[in-house]
């Protein structure tokens, strides 16, 4: 029963607290900086403990020489990320006549999360596409395993280029930068359960959402099988443009990351590794699917 219980209720649990502690912020008008980032804090800190007490795979607990690296990359991404939304407030754009304010706060994140999603999928999955675009992205795919951390696991570089058309988009329709912030909280939230070594379902809802037991499918070693699933948040658009998979049997340690384990293990060796001067020694150590 307790293994059900955390099974099916910790995304709506966690997820939901962290949507209606944003809400509640907003409405009682509480400045998004910390507050945004004390909820998002939490909710990771709820994964990585849920991870240690249900695991998905036994062996993606140990640390495969990833740990430290991948903290330097989520401070990075997170910072990003923070700094985004601060300059975003700090320009005091107004731009409104287009932007639906008068709808509830809660549709406008929605709306918000979903323009920038869109920009998100399309650009990963050029990413997969173009070869100068693959190799800042190869680092997200280069873990041999994946936890909560993995989500944050980017390119400096490729994480401004996944997210800045999107948030051009909705700048220019005039979104509130407290919307573009809320939505940018909660994504965080959802991309460490979409990486995450829990052993969680949501059901059928796994056909909407990009959670773990889809997003495994993206990180599939045989990169042949794995161009599928590019959605951050939603799964509408790898609906639309014919890239979702959903298959029964499960991927297990041992089936992500890169074909070739040559990656490097030290953080700036990692954020160094696409400018590398061979073309052709990186295409043989990741394997891009130009290749295939």
């Amino acid at each position: 029963m307790f293994k059900n219980l955390i099974r099916y209720a910790a995304y709506p649990t966690v997820f939901g607290l962290s949507v209606l502690a944003v809400l509640l912020s907003i409405e009682s008008g509480i400045a998004p900086w910390p507050s945004f980032v004390f909820i998002s804090a939490l909710a990771l800190f709820a994964v990585a403990s849920l991870e240690r007490i249900q695991p998905y795979q036994s062996d993606w607990l140990e640390n495969h020489q990833d740990l430290i690296p991948d903290i330097g990359h989520a401070i990075g991404s997170l910072g990003l990320l923070s700094l985004t939304a601060w300059g975003l407030h700090f320009a005091k754009m107004d731009m409104r006549s287009i932007w639906p304010d008068a709808w509830p706060v809660g549709f406008q994140i929605l709306l918000a999360g979903a323009v920038i999603d869109l920009g998100l999928y399309s650009m990963h999955r050029l990413s997969h596409r173009i070869d100068w675009l693959w190799r800042l992205h190869a680092l997200h795919h280069s873990s041999e395993r994946l936890y909560w951390l993995n989500g944050e696991r980017r390119h400096p570089l490729s994480a401004v280029l996944l997210a800045s058309p999107g948030i051009i988009v909705v700048v220019a329709l005039g979104t509130p930068p407290l919307i573009i912030s809320a939505w940018f909280t909660l994504l965080t939230v959802h991309l460490a359960f979409q990486h995450a070594n829990l052993d969680y379902r949501v059901g059928p809802f796994r056909y909407l959402l990009g959670v773990a037991e889809i997003h495994r499918w993206h990180h599939k070693r045989e990169y042949e099988d794995a161009q599928v699933n590019f959605g951050e948040f939603w799964m509408l658009w790898d609906h639309l443009f014919g890239s979702f998979h959903y298959q029964a049997n499960e991927i297990q340690a041992g089936d992500v990351g890169l074909r070739g384990r040559h990656f490097p293990t030290h953080y700036f060796s990692q954020i160094l590794w696409p400018f590398a001067l061979s073309l052709d020694s990186q295409r043989q150590k990741s394997e891009p699917v130009d290749d295939i």
